[in-house]
């Protein structure tokens, strides 16, 4: 009789872990994104700064919208508010830094970009992005970034500068001292 009790406790206690177990949330079958470096991090900070033209941590449809443009693409004022509200978790039509930090590392997993690694880009990747942005500087594409196109690309961005800035990233970036920079002091600078 002793024994039949034992085995019905140790079958009570069995079924109640169970129990236990089923009660516990239930697992959520979306892939998960992963958390992305710091590398990854600073970059989507930088982009967001960008973005966010008056600096006052938010990014509107507007501001969305003028860097697009700025940047040659066109996009209608239904696909900005779209894309405002699926970063927006608060739904007030604006994106905040961790938002944005969000938006930009689900749409990177969605595409199958891996944001955990600390490099993450190959060589010619890196080569390919540094052309790209040497090439929304040199506006009439010469191979060479001049003064004058060097302000442009900033005020293009949301970055007006002053003279004494200015002469300050070209003393940085202009190591032949020919008034202008090229794509190999280009990526000097910016490496």
């Amino acid at each position: 009789m002793l024994n039949g009790m034992a085995t019905t406790s140790r079958t009570r206690r069995k079924q109640d872990d169970e129990k236990k177990k089923k009660k516990q949330s239930p697992v959520d079958d979306r892939p998960s994104v992963p958390a992305p470096s710091e590398a990854m991090l600073n970059n989507l900070r930088t982009a967001f700064g960008l973005l966010d033209r008056d600096s006052d941590g938010h990014v509107t449809p507007a501001e969305l919208q003028f860097m697009l443009r700025n940047l040659g693409i066109e996009v209608s004022d239904d696909l900005i508010s779209d894309l405002i509200k699926d970063a927006s978790k608060s739904g007030n039509g604006l994106i905040d830094e961790n938002e944005f930090m969000q938006w930009v590392t689900k749409i990177q997993a969605l595409q199958g970009m891996d944001v955990s690694s600390g490099g993450g880009d190959s060589e010619e990747e890196i080569t390919k992005d540094l052309l790209a942005a040497f090439k929304v500087f040199d506006r009439d594409d010469n191979g060479y970034i001049t003064r004058d196109e060097l302000r442009t690309a900033l005020e293009m961005i949301g970055e007006p500068v002053t003279d004494a800035q200015l002469n300050q990233v070209l003393a940085l970036g202009d190591i032949d001292h020919d008034g202008r920079i090229d794509y190999e002091e280009f990526v000097k600078m910016l490496l």
